[in-house]
């Protein structure tokens, strides 16, 4: 398994989904830089599951511990190992239907690929659950990016079909606090969760789009041509499971557009260069320009579903039928802007780093 992100400021994650934990261990992050737990349970908090349909019955306390690397509310220079233990685990359901593969899911590959050694409860190293790593790993880089002024949001756009209209960032930061989706358009955000409910009682489930936003990032970041800023930004994204898409700025939409309409014209605001538009989702040529990042992904409907479906027994070798038992979320759409503001801090902060823009120690 590859479970290593990063070139300067890196992040290795660790544990199963009904292991004894779940932990990450960050290599490269500068000396000196303020940091305690509650920094960290601050982003970790914004992942657990919510009161309200879409959220999954499972309820991890998922509180914070600092194994090495922080030292007298400092980071020490030395790498940094944070973990949440599973408590709430519950693998009989697992257990009963260990070889009938779950459609949707890992069960199939990572069989084949690990010659059924891998752990299967929940999903293992291939569950939603291992994302609490990233977000652990993501409240260290949004520390590092505070010393820029660098800042990351995520926020739902889309569940199940139902957009939220587009609105100013400032009332994204209002709004997106006032429902457990984690929508900024309220009115879209009650039509959301009245979906979910109907959908949870006929034992299916959503997928739907989360928007990140990072803004005041320097123009630069990049390293073209193999390691370009979005293509980065991208296989980090694509790193988080269920997520099945990714575009930038205008996104899929530039195929139907023409140059004069998708380019962003350059122009001067108090006396510094900006472009008048954002298709390009503050990225040319691989690099920052200087205009807000704004990334979307597409995430699939949770693959656990009550429905019975086809499926096939590997150990037998015979087609049976499966309804999925179990506590799962009917839509993990909210859970995961935590999970995606983490993923886009990482690596944001990782290119920083290596520009040169925050120092190896700090003043």
């Amino acid at each position: 398994m590859s479970n290593r992100l990063g070139k300067l400021f890196t992040i290795t994650s660790f544990g199963e989904s009904h292991g004894r934990c779940v932990g990450v261990i960050i290599d490269g992050c500068p000396a000196g830089l303020p940091l305690n737990e509650e920094d960290i349970q601050k982003e970790v908090d914004k992942r657990k599951p919510g009161a309200d349909a879409a959220a999954t019955t499972r309820v991890e306390e998922d509180r914070v511990e600092v194994l090495a690397g922080i030292f007298n509310g400092v980071t020490t220079g030395a790498p940094i190992c944070l973990l949440v233990w599973n408590q709430d685990v519950d693998s009989s359901e697992y257990e009963k239907t260990r070889f009938q593969l779950r459609p949707g899911h890992a069960d199939y590959t990572a069989f084949m690929k690990y010659g059924g050694f891998n752990d299967f409860r929940g999903g293992g190293r291939f569950s939603g659950r291992i994302t609490v790593a990233s977000v652990m790993a993501g409240a260290v880089a949004k520390k590092l990016l505070g010393l820029i002024g660098l800042e990351v949001l995520a926020h739902t756009v889309e569940i199940g079909g139902i957009k939220a209209r587009p609105l100013a960032l400032d009332e994204i930061k209002k709004n997106v606090v006032k429902n457990t989706l984690r929508c900024a358009d309220l009115k879209a955000a009650g039509e959301m969760e009245q979906l979910i409910q109907k959908v949870r009682e006929e034992g299916d489930s959503l997928g739907g789009v989360i928007e990140g936003i990072a803004v005041n990032v320097p123009v630069g970041l990049g390293e073209p041509a193999s390691d370009r800023l979005d293509g980065a930004l991208a296989g980090a994204l694509m790193s988080i499971p269920a997520v099945k898409g990714v575009e930038f700025g205008a996104g899929f939409a530039v195929a139907g557009k023409k140059g004069s309409e998708n380019n962003d014209p350059f122009v001067l605001k108090d006396g510094k260069i900006s472009t008048a538009t954002n298709n390009a989702g503050g990225v040319l040529g691989g690099l920052s320009n200087g205009m807000p990042i704004v990334v979307r992904v597409a995430v699939k409907p949770t693959a656990s579903i009550a429905r019975s479906q086809p499926t096939v027994d590997i150990k037998e070798m015979k087609e049976v039928s499966l309804a999925v038992r179990g506590r799962h979320d009917v839509c993990i759409v909210p859970r995961a802007a935590a999970v995606v503001e983490a993923m886009m801090a990482v690596t944001l902060g990782d290119f920083a780093l290596r520009a040169g823009l925050i120092p190896r120690v700090m003043k």
